[in-house]
């Protein structure tokens, strides 16, 4: 049974989970698509856009980053990727379930609009705070937290050149997860990205 990603690299949602998958150590293959030409195959996958990343076995189909890594987690239980006390699984969840108030303003700094520093700043600032009181996202250790993040704040540092400096407890944080061999890949894959 071989276990197929829907993938593609410039996708920080892929991202999410390729680093969930090495975090497991679990094998794939992956399936590049074509962002700017989706295949109508992908459309079928995952309708009605056709967008990725989408885990596949034996038929069976799962899109959407977050539900993928909990998927991930529980198919393979080690190591864990959710605290396992309750009310740190759900700060955990939660700070996932907040995503979209990052990425809007990050999408906004990456098409350019007036006023996106600023809005996207505030972002940062979140994280950061988070950061200054526990050592990952996820809690006391790196999880689906970190990784539900960590391609928007590469992508930010290393493409949109966003310093992270000021925001010091994030900068920590990044330096150190950078230091895993599946967020280093990540780093190493966007620096191949055509500007």
């Amino acid at each position: 049974m071989t276990m197929i990603l829907y993938d593609a690299d410039r996708c920080p949602y892929c991202a999410r989970t390729r680093i969930v998958l090495a975090e497991k150590g679990v094998p794939y293959d992956a399936v590049v698509v074509d962002l700017d030409d989706r295949p109508a195959w992908m459309i079928e996958k995952n309708p009605p856009a056709g967008r990725v990343p989408v885990l596949e076995e034996d038929g069976w189909v799962l899109p959407e980053s977050a539900v993928i890594g909990e998927y991930l987690d529980e198919r393979y239980p080690e190591p864990p990727l959710l605290p396992a006390d309750p009310a740190e699984r759900a700060a955990a969840r939660f700070i996932v379930f907040r995503f979209d108030d990052f990425q809007r303003p990050y999408y906004a700094r990456r098409r350019g609009e007036p006023g996106a520093d600023e809005a996207f700043a505030p972002g940062l600032d979140w994280l950061d705070g988070l950061l200054a009181g526990m050592p990952y996202l996820t809690g006391r250790s790196f999880g689906l937290a970190d990784a539900a993040y960590l391609p928007w704040v590469i992508r930010a540092r290393d493409l949109l050149a966003i310093e992270l400096d000021r925001w010091e407890s994030l900068h920590e944080w990044l330096e150190r997860v950078c230091l895993r061999p599946s967020v280093a890949a990540e780093v190493e894959l966007v620096a191949a990205l055509p500007r």
